[in-house]
């Protein structure tokens, strides 16, 4: 845990403190941030304050009380439930406005952990209670340099599925066959288990009018066979077999032919010229020296996307947080699902994935890359973006 780093960051933010709270493991980001097991049997409730300035303070019941033993601070035990809430007014005595895993009106889900009760119970000492949001970017969402080079090596990893999936399309289509979406999403298993990945579900292969479902999943009984014509997105997103690892996620278009489409082309142009969008007005913004909010991403992204005719069809946010899950817990590129107004602060990672789905013309285009915002002059796009749709069997 980063107490002195938490601690200036609440200075500069004018909070008197960050209260965390859990009941049965129920928050993960303040297990992370504080360094606590989460696999250790917790079946009461149990507070820490991190005050500005000064000592921590844990407050455990009687017969879990070791269960916060590898923080610092004082401790305090409570048994019936009228002592628990004495010492938690005890604790918070003094502080006017703190934060918490709490997100009003439940804007950003991700933080919106602390239940409604014990926000009553909380504000009823006098508190106010404001987001934690930002202070989980910093400190459970911006990556080590460890963990950026952990992203790396699993973003050449997926690069290479990615070359060798087309490649087999490719081959299989030349022999006379005619795979199923499930049947390369089998292949791409065999290969990520092959280069040590770890993930969970997918990836997507989504053929035609699948690829117009953005979360799509291939099955058995209501898969497409892949034949030549057709238009395949893959999607997939893993990270390195070992603890601690970042994923990366990216989605590439090809096309079982050796000339693709005009009608496709165009769309992917879109799309295209959407996701560099979004890298450039970060950039932008970072020359003038300013750490730009996630939801004005989305807006510059999807501005191109809106400007070409397609804002109806572009039905999902333009990107999300990367971290230990796919769908990490800092900043999302978001101002259609939430109003995400956390900061792409250095050390973030996301995906920008812009994408136009044509339910009525059988088709979908997305293109996704990862940006890791490296410092606060530069944004960094982690792996090759596709300039054009593959043509498979060129």
């Amino acid at each position: 845990m980063q107490l002195e780093n938490i601690q200036a960051a609440l200075r500069e933010r004018k909070l008197d403190g960050w209260l965390f709270y859990d009941f049965h493991n129920h928050d993960a980001i303040g297990m992370r941030i504080l360094g606590l097991d989460p696999k250790k049997l917790t079946t009461r409730r149990w507070y820490y304050f991190i005050p500005a300035k000064g000592e921590p303070t844990k407050l455990n019941h009687s017969i879990e009380r070791g269960r916060l033993d590898n923080l610092p601070g004082k401790k305090l035990i409570y048994l019936p439930w009228q002592q628990q809430h004495q010492y938690l007014k005890q604790i918070l005595s003094g502080a006017k406005r703190i934060a918490m895993q709490y997100s009003p009106k439940n804007a950003i889900p991700y933080i919106s952990l602390v239940d409604g009760g014990t926000l009553e119970l909380v504000r009823s000492f006098g508190v106010e209670v404001v987001s934690s949001a930002d202070l989980v970017s910093r400190f459970e969402a911006v990556l080590s340099e460890d963990d950026y080079q952990s992203h790396l090596e699993a973003a050449r990893a997926i690069y290479e599925v990615k070359d060798a999936t087309f490649e087999e399309i490719g081959r299989r289509i030349r022999a006379g066959e005619t795979p199923t979406e499930v049947d390369i999403q089998k292949f791409m298993h065999e290969k990520m288990h092959a280069l040590n990945l770890l993930w969970e579900d997918g990836p997507i292969v989504a053929v035609n009018a699948h690829a117009a479902d953005p979360h799509y999943e291939p099955v058995e009984d209501k898969c497409f066979t892949i034949n030549e014509g057709d238009l395949v997105l893959l999607d997939l997103w893993a990270k390195m077999n070992r603890p601690g690892t970042i994923y990366a996620d990216i989605t590439w278009m090809g096309y079982v032919g050796s000339v693709v489409p005009q009608r496709f082309a165009e769309v992917f142009e879109i799309v295209r010229r959407a996701r560099d969008r979004a890298v450039a007005f970060i950039q932008e913004r970072l020359d003038e020296k300013e750490i730009v909010a996630g939801w004005k991403v989305d807006d510059a992204c999807r501005k191109v996307i809106e400007d070409a005719g397609y804002a109806e069809y572009f039905i999902h946010r333009t990107g999300h947080n990367i971290g230990l899950e796919v769908h990490g817990n800092g900043t999302n590129i978001d101002n259609l699902e939430t109003r995400d107004e956390r900061l792409l602060q250095p050390g973030i990672l996301c995906s920008d994935e812009p994408g136009i789905y044509l339910e009525h013309e059988n088709f979908g285009i997305r293109s996704e890359i990862d940006i890791y915002i490296k410092d606060e002059t530069h944004v960094e796009v982690t792996g090759e973006r596709q300039e054009q749709i593959v043509p498979i069997l060129k």
